[in-house]
């Protein structure tokens, strides 16, 4: 069975109130459009959107995973699908979605489209009950329960205003059915506009069998319209995610102070603690914490981690490591094993090997650092000149005496010890003792006369 769905996302969004287009707004890494595309795809659909406003934004942030149809003039619902006819000449199943429905799920659309193939239906309504159906079309049911129509919330009498009933505005479809009802679709009404929901009116007068889907949770056929609607959505997929992430076994202390972005991988019996903040494909492994206020962005943090109020950015860090807190861990660097990264370190394209210590207040950047070094307090490598950046290595079981600088590009040898307060600016050898620092003086009496100057 060929399943194809057509997502409408060619409206201006007025009320949003911005100067892009309504279905890039994001909620976390993705688009609202990206949503139902990646629900679409899940089922293995073919995904055409019909496009309009800020049209070339569209597409260039979208890419080139879908196909796409353009609505140059905004003439209705109807008028969108109908850009798509010929998207959809030659497949068994139409899905209807809409670009700023970010909520629905992969699970509902199956049991529409199941529901759908069971009544033997022509084409199905997916609907939701709500307390305030005000604004809504109507799911109007004869005595027997079953499908009559839908009424419009301008058209609805005073009986039909009750029904909480409501069209979510989302559809299944046998595909020649649905051509054969865009066909015959007019704009005869007072706005001139072509109203999808007429199809259903004319595939039902051609004895085509219509019917709605009810679903449980009707926060999945919510619209983001505005600003506020925006941050609506996002509360409701934040707890779908921590939920699911809780459900395989993450403690999250603090749910509703934790974000985590679609697509992250967590393993069993870690802790993360409140406002901490996971994006981009980050992968966390088993019995890890990640502590209080830390920002872990594209990274792979491996099992049995200890991470306290950090940032790390498209890094990885190995198995039994401390990192932080205040540690910052920039682009392209690799932490080993058992390795301790303190407090106010930051470490930027970087190796550090397993066992190193580097404890507090310390810059390494650009470095290949070796198996159990220890850095002392206030160590720099400096790799930029001004103009260029240079690389440095240290080797495995130095010793850094604190307030060390390292200019690179320099080599230090396995076994070495720098002596506190040293700027080194050649290459050090294996088991030497390197001092690179002025010899002191002590002039008596010259701090009295500093002081009365």
């Amino acid at each position: 069975m060929k399943i194809k769905s057509v997502i409408l996302a060619a409206g201006k969004g007025t009320r949003m109130q911005s100067k892009k287009a309504k279905v890039l707004h994001k909620i976390f890494n993705r688009t609202l459009v990206e949503y139902p595309i990646k629900v679409a795809q899940a089922l293995g659909a073919e995904v055409c959107l019909v496009i309009g406003h800020m049209a070339d934004d569209v597409k260039k942030e979208v890419g080139n995973e879908v196909s796409y149809r353009v609505q140059t003039e905004q003439l209705g619902t109807g008028h969108a699908v109908m850009q798509a006819i010929d998207f959809i000449n030659d497949c068994d199943l139409v899905l209807i979605l809409y670009g700023d429905t970010p909520l629905i799920t992969t699970d509902t659309l199956n049991k529409l489209i199941a529901y759908h193939i069971r009544h033997k239906c022509v084409g199905t309504v997916l609907s939701a009950q709500v307390n305030n159906p005000f604004g809504y079309g109507r799911i109007v049911r004869n005595s027997f329960n079953e499908f009559e129509k839908i009424v419009e919330e301008k058209d609805t009498n005073i009986t039909q205003k009750k029904i909480k009933e409501i069209n979510g505005g989302m559809y299944v479809f046998n595909a020649n059915s649905l051509l054969e009802g865009l066909k015959k679709l007019t704009n005869n009404n007072a706005q001139k506009e072509y109203y999808f929901t007429d199809v259903l009116d004319i595939i039902s007068e051609n004895d085509g069998k219509i019917d709605a889907y009810m679903i449980k949770d009707n926060t999945e056929i919510l619209g983001v319209n505005s600003k506020i609607q925006l941050a609506e959505a996002t509360t409701i997929i934040k707890n779908r995610i921590n939920s699911a992430h809780m459900e395989m076994g993450v403690i999250i202390e603090d749910p509703q102070n934790t974000y985590i972005e679609p697509d992250i991988q967590i393993g069993i019996d870690t802790i993360i603690e409140p406002g901490c903040v996971l994006k981009s494909n980050t992968i966390i492994g088993d019995n890890c914490t990640i502590g209080y206020n830390t920002k872990i962005i594209n990274s792979i943090i491996k099992n049995n981690v200890k991470i306290e109020s950090s940032i790390i950015i498209d890094s990885t860090i190995s198995q039994n490591t401390k990192i932080g807190p205040f540690a910052y861990i920039r682009p392209n660097s690799n932490i080993g094993e058992n390795v301790k990264i303190g407090d106010f370190v930051e470490i930027k394209n970087s190796n550090i090997g397993d066992g190193t210590k580097v404890a507090h207040l310390t810059y390494i950047g650009d470095a290949d650092i070796g198996r159990d070094v220890n850095f002392g307090c206030g160590t720099v490598i400096v790799n930029y000149d001004g103009k260029n950046k240079y690389r440095s290595e240290i080797k495995d079981n130095v010793f850094i005496g604190c307030n060390t600088n390292f200019i690179s590009p320099v080599t230090i040898e396995s076994n070495s010890y720098i002596a506190a307060g040293s700027t080194i600016t050649k290459d050090v050898p294996e088991n030497t003792l390197a001092v690179a620092r002025a010899r002191q003086i002590n002039k008596e009496g010259r701090a009295k006369n500093k002081k009365n100057d």
